[in-house]
């Protein structure tokens, strides 16, 4: 990983995905280039309860300058933005879609996602739905499952410990997103 790891922690979860499966859907070098190329984040099934993971992952993303879009028909607005009841309602272009909605929710989300040309889909932790992700993946977007956006974002930006997680490391100085050569 070169000088960079030395900002950036391993996070390992549980997960149900095989090694093969994690290759295809939790490829390092995939996390980090939607990280730093995707700048407008359609969450969908963002919680207007603030003590929620969606909200929390959001807000977290929302406050590094990511523009966050809410999807939940029944918000009116989330984090100050307008609440959409689905992504083909949004008007303007979207980068990710961050899927907080179960795992039998998430094929006609990517249908829609497709539909509108989106580059890249994320599927939040314990959100596994292979079928969704092939047909994401074969439409030619970057689909990672299985992982949190907020937590990746941390891990390469160096800012775990800003959500209370133990990272073992002691540094006064904030990381910048390291991408792969």
């Amino acid at each position: 990983m070169g000088s960079e790891s030395s900002l950036s922690c391993p996070i390992t979860l549980n997960t149900a995905l095989t090694p093969e499966q994690q290759a295809l859907y939790q490829d390092e070098a995939v996390i980090r280039r939607i990280l730093a190329d995707c700048k407008t984040i359609a969450v969908v099934g963002l919680s207007t309860d603030t003590q929620r993971a969606s909200y929390f992952t959001a807000s977290y993303m929302q406050s590094f300058g990511y523009r966050i879009i809410p999807v939940n028909p029944k918000g009116q607005t989330i984090l100050g933005e307008k609440c959409y009841p689905s992504l083909s309602a949004v008007p303007e272009k979207i980068d990710l879609v961050d899927i907080f909605r179960p795992a039998y929710d998430c094929p006609p989300i990517v249908e829609e996602a497709i539909a509108k040309g989106i580059g890249a889909i994320w599927f939040q932790l314990k959100i596994i739905n292979l079928q969704a992700a092939e047909r994401a993946r074969k439409a030619g977007m970057k689909v990672v499952m299985d992982r949190c956006v907020k937590m990746e974002h941390g891990r390469y930006a160096g800012g775990l410990h800003e959500a209370g997680m133990n990272t073992e490391i002691i540094t006064a100085k904030r990381a910048t997103l390291h991408l792969p050569v």
